[in-house]
């Protein structure tokens, strides 16, 4: 599953010129936690991090702002639309950010993915990952007919059971399905009827 698939089109955002206190009313009338701020592009993103350092400053600086550009924190990042879902969910985890704004090769925004949209991959219904191995790996993938192979999917968990031509497309088949989107553990329990992995490499 890519970025696309799952961000969010109907972003709330702002102007550098944006007033402090609206972009506060908007944060918050929306549930939201920042707000990128575009001019043509995104040019940068506000945050409650943000707010939470001008009350800082404010209470010990006694510095005074009116405006989301001298407030917002310009170095943002983003991701592109056809990235896939676990780039998106390492790179937030490796940047410690909720969400991601979505830019095309131009820097205009295009949409938003957040940690909660990455959760939703998890709820993914067992029938439709089933159908995912059986239509797209097994049929369009392996070009294998979907019915000469068992798989069956309870909460996350796949089964792979019956006969397929070789051992490597048996290892590939799992291979593939451990990366589906909401999978999350594979049980192996293919034959095969050719074994086609050398022994000595294999070891």
């Amino acid at each position: 599953m890519k970025v696309v698939d799952l961000m969010s089109t109907d972003v709330v955002t702002v102007t550098p010129d944006t007033g402090i206190r609206e972009a506060a009313r908007l944060m918050v009338r929306h549930r939201v936690s920042g707000l990128p701020v575009v001019e043509d592009r995104l040019v940068g993103i506000i945050t409650e991090a943000d707010f939470l350092r001008l009350e800082v400053e404010r209470q010990e600086r006694f510095r005074a702002v009116e405006t989301v550009a001298e407030v917002m924190s310009g170095d943002v990042v983003t991701i592109a639309p056809e990235a896939t879902l676990h780039e998106a969910a390492k790179l937030m985890a490796d940047r410690d950010v909720k969400r991601l704004p979505v830019v095309d090769d131009e820097g205009r925004l295009l949409g938003v993915i957040s940690r909660s949209d990455v959760v939703t991959v998890f709820t993914r219904p067992d029938d439709v990952i089933e159908d995912e191995i059986r239509e797209d790996l097994l049929r369009r993938v392996l070009f294998v007919a979907p019915d000469t192979i068992d798989v069956s999917v309870d909460n996350g968990v796949v089964v792979l059971a019956g006969e397929i031509g070789t051992r490597t497309e048996a290892r590939l088949l799992e291979e593939l399905t451990r990366r589906l989107d909401g999978v999350l553990r594979v049980e192996n329990r293919l034959r095969w009827r050719l074994d086609d992995v050398d022994a000595e490499g294999d070891r």
